[in-house]
C-alpha cells in the first residue's frame, strides 16, 4: 500500500461495531422507552433467539494497551457479588419478556473472564439457562487470559457447552509485552491452545495486535510465525486503538514517540497481512481471518456474516442483551448501555432498575445506514436496488466516494458498490461516506482512534 494513500485516508475514523457509532447517541435517554422498543422487537424477532453478552470486568493487572472497560483487584471476593448482580439483571430481562426466551449466543467477555473461578463461571451460566431455553446449536465462547486459564476452567466451560475460546497473544517481542504490561511466553499460549483442542474445543482464536509500543516488522513476523505453529481456526489481527483521552492513564504507560505511527504502522499491517494469508488464513471482514475450515469463513462465503457489539459472528439474531457492567445491548431498533461504574450497577439493580444509562433509538434513516455499513463490513459491498435501502443522500455518498473510486479503493455502479481488495484496509474510511450523523455533526476534538 503506497505511503500517498496511508497518509491520505489516515484519519480518526470509527470502528462501526454500531449504527450510530456511541459518541452520535441521542443526548437524552429514556431506560422506560428502550424498554417498550426491546419488548416490541423481541415479539417481532424472538424466533430467531437472543444473543447474551456478559461482561466479567475484573482482572489482577493492567495491561496498558487495553480500551475495555475493566476494575483492576486481586481480590477475588469481588467474583461471587458480581455473578448475583449479573444474575439479577438477566432475572429482570426474563420478566420484561414475560418467558423463558431462546438463547442462540452466549459470549464471555471482559476484563479477564477467567479471573473467575470455574465454579463461579458455572453458578453464571446454569442460572442464565435456568430461566432460558438452549438453542441446539447454541454457540458458546469466551475470552481467555493464556496466564491464568487453567485446565479446570477449560473442563468446566466445556461440559458446560462452549466450543469456543479466544486467547489474547497480542505480541510474543519480550520488549514490547514489557511495555504494554502483559507478560505471557509462547510456551504458556501453546499450553493452554494445546489444551483446548485435546479438550474438544471445534474453534480457538488468537488476538493479535499490530502498532504497539516499540513493535518491529520483525517482531509481527515472528508473533504470527509463531502463532501459525499453533494452527488457530481464526485470528483477529487488531490495529492498536491509542485513545489515552478517553481510557486515561492506562494508555500512557510509555510515550506517544515509542508508537508506530502512519506509514510505519501500516507496514506492520501490510506484512502480517502477507504472512496470514500465505499461511492459508482468508480475510472474512475488517481485521479478522479464519482457515477455510472454519465456520466463520463459510458465513462470510455465504453472505451470512454478521456484525455487532461482540464483533463478527455466524448468528443472525438481530436481539443481543448486555449483561454486566458496561454492556451494551441491542435490538437492532435501539441500543442501550448499562452503567460503567460497579457501584452505580449495584445499585441500579438493588433499587429494582436495569441499569441502563445511555442509549439510542435508531430514526428511520439510521435504520437504513446501518444496513448499508453492516453490509460493507461483512461483505465489502452494499446496494440500493432494493428501494427500501433508498436514501436521498446516496448522490452525495457517491460523489465522496469517487477519489476513492480514482485511488482504486472501491468500485461503483449504478444502484451499488464493491470494495476492491485494497479497498478493505480502508474500510472504515469507506463506511464513513455513509455515516450521515458524522457528516453532520464534526466533533471539534478527537473521539475515536486514527483507521490506519
Amino acid at each position: 500500500m503506497s505511503d500517498s494513500l496511508i497518509k491520505k485516508y489516515n484519519v480518526a475514523g470509527p470502528r462501526y461495531t454500531s449504527y450510530p457509532t456511541v459518541p452520535y447517541w441521542d443526548t437524552t435517554f429514556d431506560a422506560v422507552g428502550y424498554e417498550k422498543t426491546f419488548t416490541v422487537a423481541y415479539l417481532k424477532n424472538k424466533s430467531e433467539g437472543l444473543s447474551i453478552y456478559i461482561h466479567l470486568p475484573f482482572c489482577e493487572s493492567m495491561c496498558t494497551f487495553c480500551g475495555c472497560h475493566k476494575r483492576i483487584t486481586k481480590n477475588h471476593k469481588v467474583e461471587y457479588p458480581y455473578i448475583q448482580a449479573v444474575l439479577k439483571e438477566w432475572r429482570m430481562y426474563c420478566k420484561l419478556l414475560k418467558e423463558k426466551p431462546l438463547i442462540r449466543e452466549i459470549h464471555l467477555g471482559g476484563g479477564t473472564p477467567t479471573f473467575f473461578s470455574p465454579q463461579k463461571l458455572k453458578s453464571l451460566i446454569n442460572g442464565i439457562f435456568s430461566t432460558a431455553r438452549k438453542a441446539a446449536n447454541c454457540e458458546m465462547s469466551f475470552e481467555g487470559h493464556p496466564n491464568n486459564t487453567t485446565k479446570e476452567h477449560l473442563e468446566e466451560l466445556y461440559t458446560l457447552g462452549f466450543r469456543r475460546a479466544s486467547f489474547g497473544v497480542q505480541d510474543y517481542s519480550p520488549k514490547v509485552q514489557q511495555a504494554i504490561n502483559r507478560i505471557q511466553p509462547f510456551s504458556q499460549v501453546a499450553k493452554v491452545t494445546a489444551l483446548a483442542r485435546e479438550m474438544g474445543y471445534t474453534s480457538i482464536s488468537h488476538d493479535i495486535v499490530f502498532g504497539l509500543p516499540f513493535q518491529q516488522i520483525a517482531d509481527v513476523v515472528d508473533t504470527i510465525e509463531k502463532t501459525e505453529m499453533l494452527q488457530p481456526d481464526r485470528i483477529a489481527f487488531y490495529s492498536y486503538a491509542h485513545v489515552p483521552w478517553i481510557k486515561g492513564n492506562g494508555q500512557r504507560g510509555f510515550k506517544e514517540e515509542d508508537i508506530p505511527k502512519d506509514d510505519e504502522k501500516r507496514i506492520l499491517y501490510e506484512a502480517g497481512k502477507a504472512l496470514l494469508l500465505g499461511k492459508g488464513y482468508e480475510e472474512i471482514g475488517m481485521d479478522h481471518f479464519a482457515l477455510r475450515t472454519d465456520s466463520l469463513y463459510d458465513a462470510s462465503r455465504s453472505g451470512n456474516l454478521h456484525r455487532n457489539f461482540m464483533g463478527y459472528t455466524i448468528s443472525q439474531s438481530k436481539m443481543m442483551i448486555g449483561l454486566g457492567v458496561s454492556a451494551i445491548s441491542d435490538c437492532w431498533y435501539g441500543f442501550s448501555q448499562n452503567a460503567k461504574s460497579i457501584e452505580e450497577y449495584y445499585d441500579l439493580l438493588d433499587a429494582g432498575r436495569l441499569p441502563l444509562v445511555k442509549g439510542h433509538t435508531l430514526t428511520s434513516e439510521d435504520l437504513i445506514i446501518r444496513q448499508h455499513i453492516q453490509n460493507l463490513m461483512c461483505r465489502f459491498e452494499t446496494s440500493w436496488k432494493d428501494e427500501a435501502l433508498y436514501f436521498e443522500e446516496i448522490p452525495q455518498v457517491l460523489s465522496d466516494l469517487e477519489e476513492m473510486e480514482d485511488d482504486g479503493l472501491v468500485a461503483i455502479e449504478k444502484t451499488s458498490i464493491k470494495v476492491t481488495v485494497p479497498g478493505r484496509a480502508f474500510i472504515r474510511n469507506i463506511c464513513m461516506a455513509f455515516d450521515l450523523r458524522l457528516k453532520r455533526n464534526r466533533a471539534e476534538k478527537q473521539l475515536f482512534s486514527m483507521t490506519v
